[in-house]
């Protein structure tokens, strides 16, 4: 287990000043989970209280609409953290949640920054920067889907996420850009011949 942590305390490390004595007084609140490829693990209408930073692996977030079509919100590989901001206040998700690939993740409940603080102050601001970043991402991802070209979305998605173009198929980061599989390989070799790598 503590071998498992390793990952997650270096994260911590790199953000505040933590630390091993004071990781150990606040990791016995941690719990690691394993999932395996295409295993569901929040269906909407559920509620969960815990957030998950991902050690290995890759979660996604996704809703589905009237007419059955799949809009992914977020990916989540290593290193990300994923939520369903609902469940931090006792209310029915939205949205789900499922991995991709066989993933291992700490599932981080919805009180742990508040009691962590509390042994190590410095959590708090760490908690108020992730908050604000959460809502930093959202906007610009809001303003890409309602401004930004197809283009410009794929490059910014291969910018935020360089590693999952190999990763997840294309139908699926073209739910998240918000186009059509057709238009994404539209995009693709319009960039091929502009003699961009992706």
């Amino acid at each position: 287990m503590t071998a498992l942590l390793e990952p997650f305390k270096n994260y911590l490390k790199n953000k505040v000043a933590i630390t091993d004595e004071q990781f150990g007084l606040i990791s016995d609140k941690l719990k690691v989970k394993s999932f395996d490829k295409n295993e569901m693990i929040l269906m909407k209408g559920e509620v969960l209280s815990h957030g998950f930073f991902v050690l290995s692996g890759l979660l996604r977030s996704y809703s589905i609409d009237s007419k059955g079509k799949t809009h992914i919100i977020q990916f989540a590989p290593e290193q990300w953290w994923l939520s369903e901001r609902n469940g931090m206040f006792n209310e029915a998700s939205e949205f789900f949640i499922d991995a991709i690939e066989p993933t291992t993740a700490i599932a981080v409940n919805k009180d742990f920054m508040n009691d962590a603080a509390k042994h190590v102050p410095c959590m708090s601001d760490l908690n108020s920067t992730m908050l604000n970043n959460s809502i930093r991402f959202m906007q610009k991802r809001i303003n890409m889907l309602l401004s930004a070209t197809a283009e410009e979305r794929y490059l910014n998605f291969i910018k935020l996420y360089p590693n999952l173009t190999l990763r997840v198929p294309q139908w699926m980061i073209a739910s998240y850009l918000g186009i059509t599989p057709e238009s994404l390989s539209r995009v693709r070799k319009d960039l091929a011949h502009k003699h961009f790598k992706p």
